[in-house]
């Protein structure tokens, strides 16, 4: 099927107002490529705040309360179709299906929800509706990432053996008050995970989407080192596949000097991979009783898909959400959703690996299923 690329997408957005660093993401990533233009949005509940807010992000039409827009937006005939959310956590599912219910397309930012049985729940809402969903792990679509996924796909490392994948950041080491760190270590805004569900299921999906695999057991030792801290900054996690592979992941915002240190390595009984985020151009190939190739990242119109620019000029985190903006556009003028874009699958996957590893943590650490 042909998909028009030509008449972008009328787009909405709840949250991501004034300080949200993540909303101007999801803007800047939505305009990109001009298949959405930006019509809409409940940036806050403070109605001057939100019509500040719409101003200075140049969105015509600004609500103060989401149910209302969804409500209005499907009666317009010019109304939006579909809609980023970008708030904290807990609010994901109510938005998502507030909008859901209107037949409107839901682009959400991770983790799904505040809990695993929200993320049920969501996911039959979604279903349910015939509009597409989709999950912003951005890193799933850098142009080395595909590659990755493509060579282990094709078993150009044989049958996997490990998976060893880390998430480390150091702006939580201290007690510290902002907007963003007020909400994320905030269990009624952010959820039951700390880390693990801010940075942690990032690295959990990636090494989902890479290896095609989901483990089957976990055993997670969880800390909050920062006094007082509700939720937990700090995690290790290992993980067992039902292929007989075995992994560990990392997850922490107690690390200092780890800016966004997320990385990715994974061996199978012929070869290994090697990537980390703050080198995205690079993935590392390890072809066993074999001298190491150092693959760059190729052109437009080439492999790695995803690539934007000619080697040498640095693309990634951006450009990753662009990417998944991009596909969703597909998606939605096509009606079918490829398996690279991140969906209901991921955010349900997401929301099992932070309820096993609190089952995990309140156990001792013990191994516990991970059941979506």
């Amino acid at each position: 099927m042909s998909v028009d690329t030509h008449i972008p997408i009328r787009l909405g957005m709840v949250g991501g107002g004034a300080g949200a660093m993540i909303g101007n993401v999801h803007r800047i990533a939505a305009r990109l490529d001009g298949r959405f233009e930006l019509v809409a949005g409940a940036l806050s509940s403070d109605p001057a705040r939100a019509a500040s807010s719409a101003a200075a992000a140049g969105i015509a039409r600004s609500y103060d309360d989401f149910e209302r827009m969804a409500r209005d937006e499907a009666a317009r005939p010019d109304g939006i179709e579909a809609v980023s959310v970008c708030t904290p956590n807990h609010l994901h599912e109510p938005v998502a299906r507030a909008f859901l219910a209107q037949g409107i397309h839901v682009i959400c930012d991770k983790p799904m929800t505040a809990t695993l049985a929200q993320a049920r729940d969501l996911a039959a809402a979604a279903r349910a509706s015939g509009a597409l969903f989709v999950l912003t792990h951005n890193y799933s679509a850098y142009p080395q990432i595909r590659q990755a996924r493509a060579m282990v796909a094709r078993g150009d490392l044989g049958a996997l053996r490990l998976v060893q994948v880390e998430y480390a950041q150091d702006w939580l080491t201290e007690e510290t008050t902002s907007k963003q760190a007020d909400w994320r270590t905030d269990p009624a805004r952010a959820g039951a995970g700390g880390a693990i569900g801010d940075i942690g299921t990032h690295a959990f999906q990636l090494a989902r989407f890479v290896t095609g695999m989901l483990p089957e057991r976990l055993a997670a030792d969880l800390s909050s080192f920062v006094p007082g801290r509700r939720l937990d900054d700090n995690a290790h996690i290992l993980l067992r596949y039902g292929t007989g592979a075995r992994g560990m992941l990392w997850a922490s915002q107690v690390a200092p000097g780890r800016e966004n240190g997320l990385r990715l390595r994974v061996y199978g009984e012929t070869g290994g991979l090697e990537w980390q985020q703050d080198l995205p151009e690079t993935l590392l190939y390890t072809p066993f009783g074999q001298p190491a190739q150092v693959l760059r990242r190729a052109g437009p119109g080439s492999t790695p898909e995803g690539s934007r620019v000619p080697p040498g000029h640095p693309e990634g985190y951006l450009e990753g959400f662009a990417n998944l903006y991009a596909e969703a556009a597909d998606a939605i003028r096509s009606g079918v959703h490829p398996d690279t874009l991140p969906g209901i699958r991921d955010g349900l996957e997401g929301m099992a690996f932070i309820d096993a590893c609190i089952r995990s943590q309140a156990a001792d650490a013990a191994w516990v299923e991970v059941t979506p």
